[in-house]
């Protein structure tokens, strides 16, 4: 177990970015995914839950809110933290699972290339390209959508 957990849980019970800082952020998918707790720990469900309910837009997920503004108009959503969601959803939802996992792996480019972000309204590409992390994620999430039936 992961020493002084209580620093970074959110009083709802999910995980939050920093001890000073309540907003939830895709990437508290990370730890359950890569074993640091188990998936069903109550703090992973929770964190899961606002992700898909605070972070997503049209089948999208944005890492986290930088303020206040509607999702979408600082940055566009992270492709990562949607291959990072189709996979966390995938122990409790695989249909579900697989809808994130396409919706996102549809936001590539022509040469079906992927950027660090991509634009929900304008359906275009936005930020680094080619991302080298989002292309390992999708590999990785691939593998485990159909390894793990």
């Amino acid at each position: 177990m992961l020493a002084d957990t209580a620093d970074c849980l959110h009083p709802s019970g999910r995980w939050q970015r920093a001890p000073d800082d309540p907003r939830v952020d895709a990437a508290l998918l990370l730890p359950a995914l890569n074993g640091a707790l188990p998936a069903d720990d109550p703090r992973n469900t929770a964190t899961l839950r606002a992700v898909t309910t605070q972070l997503t837009d049209d089948g999208y997920v944005y890492r986290y809110r930088p303020d206040n503004r509607p999702l979408g108009t600082a940055e566009g959503a992270f492709t990562l933290c949607g291959f990072l969601l189709a996979q966390a959803t995938h122990r409790h939802n695989p249909t579900a699972a697989a809808r994130w996992f396409e919706r996102n792996r549809a936001a590539c480019g022509p040469p079906g290339l992927f950027a660090e972000e991509y634009d929900v309204t304008q359906r275009q590409l936005r930020g680094n390209l080619p991302q080298a992390f989002v292309h390992a994620q999708l590999l990785h999430t691939s593998l485990h959508l159909a390894t793990h039936r």
